[in-house]
């Protein structure tokens, strides 16, 4: 079975609010996360503290903070940003 990408609301927003060419970046990577791999966590990094149950995905300077639902097998961005204030 195949992992499939969703956003939450404010993620979306938050989409829309960057430049299109970073906004195609961004996902490229996610098509490509979903598409090469059979596991999300072959990459990224699993967050902790505060953020516990949540990845993180580095996209050059934007970071995609991501729930991975195990049950849907859906890659659920959570947040992004640029990295000085996505945390």
């Amino acid at each position: 079975m195949a992992w499939t990408v969703e956003f939450s609301s404010g993620a979306e927003r938050q989409l829309r609010r960057l430049d299109p060419t970073t906004a195609r970046r961004l996902g490229g990577y996610l098509r490509r996360l979903v598409a090469e791999t059979t596991d999300p966590r072959e990459r990224g990094k699993a967050l902790t503290a505060a953020m516990t149950g949540l990845w993180r995905y580095r996209v050059g300077d934007y970071r995609l903070i991501c729930q991975l639902l195990d049950q849907r097998l859906v890659v659920l961005v959570v947040r992004l940003g640029h990295r000085s204030r996505i945390y």
